[in-house]
Parts: structure tokens; C-alpha cells; sequence
């Protein structure tokens, strides 16, 4: 039995992590899961939101901007929009974007063609935010 996993998460500018872990928890978009070695074969869409992981050296945290993950033969391997360890996340910059967000949703209804683009941006605001411990 395999102790660990091998995490890989690109983006489309760059491949951000390629490391053995002993387990990730994720933000699906229906709902957070966990994968440890050994998990069977998964594929699931992802939202805005944490995916963090534990290596023998402690746990990591980093917002991710949706995407796709995929679990097989002890590899997962995350497709994200974007990602953003917590300890590289500008949170004066997540803070004003989420500020401009909110504002913008408020004069916007659901059924509005730019609702969706600014609910997009408010909740990778919200997800840098938490990865970096608000």
C-alpha cells in the first residue's frame, strides 16, 4: 500500500507543484473532498475555493480558481484556472477586488450577462482570502 500520492497542480502559465503528499482536501463543486493514498480512481470539476494538502513537514494551503481534478493510480493531477499559495496571496489586492465585486454585483441582477464574470471574480477574492487566514 502506498503512503503518499503525488500532487500535481498546473496552471495555464505554469506548473505550480509536482510533490509526494499523505492527503488533499479539495473544494469540488459539489462539494469539499478528500483524497489519500490509495483512493480509487475520481474526477470532479472544481470551484473558487482552499485545496489544501499535508506533507511529513505540515499542512499547505492554496486558493485555487476552479478547474478539474483527477485522481488515478496514486496521482492527482490538478488543471486550475489559477493558484496562489496562501503565503503569496496580496491581500490588500484580494480585499479591493472583492470590494469592487460586491459592489458591482449589487447594481447586477443574476439574469445579467456581467453578473456571472463579477461573482467569478468575488469568489477568487474570497478564496485567496481564506487561503491566507482572512
Amino acid at each position: 500500500m502506498a503512503a503518499e500520492i503525488q500532487l500535481r497542480i498546473v496552471t495555464p502559465r505554469q506548473s505550480v507543484l509536482d510533490e509526494p503528499v499523505l492527503e488533499v482536501t479539495g473544494p469540488g463543486t459539489v462539494g469539499e473532498f478528500g483524497v489519500l493514498p490509495n483512493h480509487i480512481t475520481f474526477l470532479t470539476s472544481l470551484e473558487a475555493g482552499v485545496l489544501s494538502f499535508r506533507t511529513a513537514s505540515g499542512l499547505r494551503r492554496l486558493a485555487i480558481r476552479g478547474g478539474f481534478a483527477e485522481v488515478a493510480d496514486n496521482v492527482m493531477t490538478v488543471l486550475a484556472d489559477a493558484a496562489e499559495f496562501a503565503e503569496e496571496v496580496d491581500r490588500a489586492g484580494a480585499e479591493a477586488d472583492l470590494r469592487a465585486a460586491e459592489s458591482r454585483l449589487q447594481g447586477l441582477s443574476p439574469l445579467d450577462p456581467t453578473w456571472a464574470d463579477a461573482d467569478s471574480v468575488r469568489r477568487w477574492a474570497l478564496a485567496r482570502l481564506d487561503a491566507a487566514g482572512k
